[in-house]
């Protein structure tokens, strides 16, 4: 009769629940018992990196384990268990991470609302890729009172994403994966996700991405391997999907890849790619937002009877590098778009590149409706040393030096800070920041860097994060890398240390700057942002995220991540109240007061 009525209690239960009984008893400790991850452990939901296993790997995978990553073994278990383990691993991933689940509003058109001052609806927060905020609640009176609100955990140790806020709503990313948050409690709205693109170099193969662009009912996407993607954005639908490099000719292999979050200009999906370090000719290109539609495209190497193509004094430069995977910024009113390009190819070898290399290295004015260029700057010419000039472009209307003036400000990996008049890209100033630069002497009045040893010091002198800058104070804020290591015979070593700056952009004099503990080649690289509030919020090597006075650098506030923070914050106001987030490690943060 007891054997009778378990089996009637059995055949009750769901086989779903049965099949996800072993997963809640070994693994929801650490992974959340939906899959999703925890502060412990990563997410294994729509993992696109469990995804891409067949059974056999994950029953594998379980038996023998990963101590290194925290992960234990499971040879123990019966392989009944194991088995069952692993069919569930592949079930909540191949089963629904290439078409999520269709939410509650499926179908039914939303009226999203216009643009409130609190979002945060590109990037950089803006056009002009000046990452400072207007809000003012959080301010240096007090900012000691912040408090983490929520987290959620990605899946993924290596964010660098940025995200986006409108409606209520984050829009975050992780490795071909797109994820839409409740801004108020961080609990997942939808998510989109893909496996991992087989054959890719770099960056792109570790699965990088930096956030993704909102226009109407469509969020825009880049994924590993450059395809642009249109999201639903009530329910993370696909809707589109465009390849954004050409079929190569006969003969030709590039490794193109996708890191970057695209830019919105007019009705246009604006991105660039990733590989020059592999071999690609590099590009920036826009899209039609409704179709994906190629409407330009803007080739950063010239092929032959190209100009510029007399910069490079060998071999026609087929597979010539300049990647373009940094989110530009664009002027409104001149309808001018600034984008950067990275080093060239062969990077160290330039036994058949002799010349400038255009147009690497470069920040390039591009009319947005055509893609034609206006003006080019070269910030490093003929570049060995891996300087990309893959740094922001702030775009700033002040008096300068006693006239108004557009200015575009740029602290470079190769040491120099400049400021441009971005109406035409001549210099009015180019300075270094560092104290020591040994590449170059200094930058001469027609642009060009005076050389010393192209493979002298710096090499990474600045990156990719974001920088600041104040119009209250007139100082621009960015992380700086004091660093010399591995140079040839003369160069003395130094061991690196990293600095929070802020520059005098009249002068470009350092007015302060704070040093950052934590290991010194620490690839953190974490950006700075500035708010109205008197504020800087910015990451540190050791993986401390400061709130700190934007006249003075002193420390107001810090929250511990414990986690290598590679991705710059962003802030935002929902409800009357403003809140900063930020990706550290493998989680996004949420901050308010």
């Amino acid at each position: 009769m007891i054997a009778v009525m378990l089996l009637l209690l059995l055949a009750l239960v769901p086989p779903r629940a049965l099949a996800q009984q072993p997963f809640v008893t070994h693994c929801a400790t650490c992974h959340g018992e939906d899959g999703r991850g925890t502060a412990r452990g990563p997410g294994l939901a729509m993992n696109p990196r469990v995804a891409e296993q067949s059974v056999e790997q994950l029953r594998a995978y379980l038996e023998r384990g990963n101590p290194g990553a925290g992960m234990p073994a499971f040879a123990d278990l019966p392989a009944a268990d194991l088995l069952a383990l692993a069919r569930y691993l592949r079930r909540i991933n191949v089963e629904t991470i290439l078409s999520p689940p269709p939410a509650a509003d499926a179908g039914r058109r939303i009226d999203w609302g216009p643009p409130q001052p609190g979002d945060w609806r590109t990037y950089n927060g803006n056009d002009s890729g000046n990452r400072y905020s207007p809000l003012t609640q959080i301010t240096t009176a007090n900012v000691a009172s912040l408090q983490l609100k929520w987290v959620f955990p990605m899946g993924y140790f290596g964010l660098e994403v940025t995200p986006l806020f409108a409606d209520g709503v984050l829009y975050a990313t992780g490795p071909n994966r797109v994820v839409a948050l409740d801004a108020l409690t961080g609990a997942a709205l939808w998510d989109y996700s893909r496996p991992p693109s087989p054959g890719l170099v770099g960056d792109s193969r570790l699965g990088t991405n930096r956030g993704v662009a909102l226009l109407g009912n469509k969020i825009y996407f880049v994924t590993d391997n450059a395809h642009l993607l249109a999201l639903d954005r009530a329910t993370g639908r696909l809707l589109w999907e465009t390849v954004m490099p050409p079929a190569a000719p006969a003969g030709e292999q590039h490794y193109y890849g996708g890191t970057v979050a695209p830019l919105i200009v007019h009705d246009t999906v604006v991105a660039g790619v990733a590989g020059a370090d592999a071999g690609i000719r590099g590009f920036v290109a826009a899209f039609n937002a409704e179709t994906g539609a190629l409407v330009w495209r803007r080739w950063t190497v010239p092929r032959k009877g190209e100009p510029g193509i007399d910069t490079w004094q060998g071999p026609e430069p087929i597979r010539g590098g300049g990647s373009t995977w940094l989110t530009g910024s664009y002027d409104r009113s001149s309808d001018t778009l600034y984008w950067a390009t990275g080093n060239p190819w062969p990077g160290g070898d330039d036994r058949d590149r002799p010349g400038d290399n255009l147009y690497t290295n470069c920040v390039l004015a591009l009319d947005a409706k055509t893609g034609e260029l206006k003006w080019h700057y070269q910030f490093t010419p003929h570049d060995v040393e891996d300087r990309d000039a893959t740094e922001p472009n702030v775009l700033v209307d002040r008096v300068y030096k006693g006239k108004p003036s557009k200015l575009l400000l740029h602290a470079d990996r190769n040491g120099y800070f400049y400021v441009l008049d971005r109406t035409n890209g001549s210099v009015l100033l180019a300075k270094s920041f560092l104290r020591r630069v040994d590449w170059a002497s200094g930058i001469g009045a027609d642009g060009r860097p005076v050389v010393i040893d192209p493979h002298g010091c710096p090499t990474d002198a600045a990156n990719w994060s974001s920088t600041a800058f104040s119009p209250a104070t007139g100082l621009y804020y960015f992380l700086a890398l004091e660093e010399c290591i591995g140079k040839p015979t003369g160069y003395p070593d130094q061991t690196g240390q990293r600095f929070l700056r802020a520059l005098n952009i009249e002068t470009g004099e350092i007015a302060w700057e704070v040093a950052q503990p934590g290991p010194a080649r620490a690839k953190t690289w974490s950006g700075v942002m500035g708010t109205a509030g008197g504020l800087l919020f910015y990451g540190q090597p050791n993986g401390g995220f400061v709130a700190a006075d934007e006249r003075s650098g002193k420390t107001l506030w810090q929250f511990p991540t414990n986690a290598r923070m590679k991705a710059s914050p962003m802030t935002f106001s929902l409800g009357g109240k403003q809140y900063v987030a930020v990706a550290a490690g493998p989680n996004i943060l949420c901050f308010g007061l």
